[in-house]
């Protein structure tokens, strides 16, 4: 039997095109990132690790559990446990990108634990918002090399929210951000780096 269904191949081929938009940008370096897929019967395309995210190929993409089990024998990226936490808290989320932009890298040194966006046109970008006159805070959480507890600190920041989050920014490391599909998870995170830029500006930071 094939393990790899036709629902796979599509968004494998996707996350690499997006690995091409991502890196075309500048967001991503050397083997740095990871990017994820839920497909529909419940199982995660996922990039594997040790992979330039700007020239992945099919191949570089594999296929875990929801419990982030290999189902193919490829290695995962060590992060793999901060992509099956949101697919478990998220629904209506199928897609999730996490690149290393330098703005959020600068935010996260600029800003304390969180970001708030506020007044601008391009929250409109964000899903579900209709008006510039929107805010919406994205936490900064301190690095972590133990996955399972720093996924616990995203899990418990989550747990006080009353409104929507688009996103999370990990200290000195870069952002995750989601959507219900590839299409809109990058939307979402090309919005975000803008914004990134505009409060870095306000703030008197200029990138090289």
């Amino acid at each position: 039997m094939n393990l790899y269904s036709q629902d796979f191949k599509t968004a494998a081929t996707a996350l690499c095109n997006a690995g091409r938009f991502i890196d075309s940008k500048g967001w991503i370096q050397a083997t740095s990132g990871n990017f994820s897929a839920r497909l529909a019967d419940g199982t995660i395309a996922i990039t594997t690790s040790g992979k330039h995210k700007g020239n992945l190929q099919v191949d570089d993409i594999m296929l875990i559990d929801a419990d982030a089990n290999s189902l193919d024998g490829k290695k995962p990226s060590a992060e793999t446990g901060l992509h099956t936490s949101l697919y478990m808290r998220f629904p209506d989320v199928h897609a999730i990108l996490h690149p290393h932009s330098i703005n959020a890298i600068l935010v996260s040194r600029l800003f304390g634990d969180e970001i708030v966006l506020e007044d601008y046109e391009l929250l409109k970008a964000l899903h579900g918002i209709t008006t510039h006159e929107t805010r919406i805070t994205l936490p900064i959480v301190a690095n972590d090399q133990n996955i399972p507890r720093l996924s616990r600190v995203v899990d418990d920041y989550l747990d006080t929210l009353t409104a929507d989050c688009y996103g999370y920014i990990i200290a000195g490391h870069g952002l995750y951000t989601w959507g219900e599909s590839i299409p809109e998870a990058l939307r979402h995170l090309e919005a975000l780096d803008y914004l990134f830029e505009c409060e870095l500006r306000l703030h008197g930071v200029r990138k090289p």
